[in-house]
């Protein structure tokens, strides 16, 4: 008998006598990914919030983007990157849906329900929305930012003590 080649078994025929394919390989496992604590649609869940977006994008595109960015961008910085790009040119979903993209990632959050640049294009309010609630559901206080959503008094980290005794 012919012994099998190693990797013989990716190119294993189907039921058609075609070669099967192997699956799409992506950064993160499918398995693996977590679905949004809601849905894109389900902006009246947190009406502030849903309000905010309405009458002010550019506070929430700032909020989730300083905490996106680790309080590495200011709010205001990007709040008005995007304001501008929305005044200017209409759209500002170019900028934002690199920052859905960030986010999913970070989160290891599923793709849904399509691409997150189309998800921006055509749903721009409910997109940031839904990142806004899910920052929340995470434990990030939006309102103070980063800095303010770190544990301690004020953002401050407290200082790690060391375990067990020394001499």
């Amino acid at each position: 008998m012919d012994r099998p080649k190693p990797g013989a078994a990716a190119l294993e025929m189907d039921s058609r006598s075609q070669p099967a394919r192997p699956p799409p390989v992506t950064g993160i496992p499918v398995g693996q990914q977590a679905a949004w604590s809601s849905g894109l649609c389900d902006c009246c869940s947190d009406p502030p919030g849903c309000c905010l977006t309405l009458f002010c994008p550019c506070i929430t595109f700032g909020r989730i983007a300083e905490i996106t960015d680790k309080g590495e961008t200011p709010c205001i910085f990007s709040g008005a990157i995007y304001g501008l790009l929305l005044w200017f040119i209409g759209c500002s979903c170019l900028y934002s849906c690199f920052y859905r993209s960030k986010l999913r990632k970070e989160h290891m959050l599923e793709e849904s329900p399509c691409n997150d640049c189309l998800v921006h294009w055509c749903c721009e309010p409910c997109a940031l929305c839904q990142e806004y609630r899910e920052l929340k559901h995470r434990g990030f206080d939006m309102a103070a930012g980063w800095q303010g959503s770190l544990p301690g008094p004020s953002g401050t980290v407290a200082p790690v003590a060391q375990r067990g005794m020394t001499r």
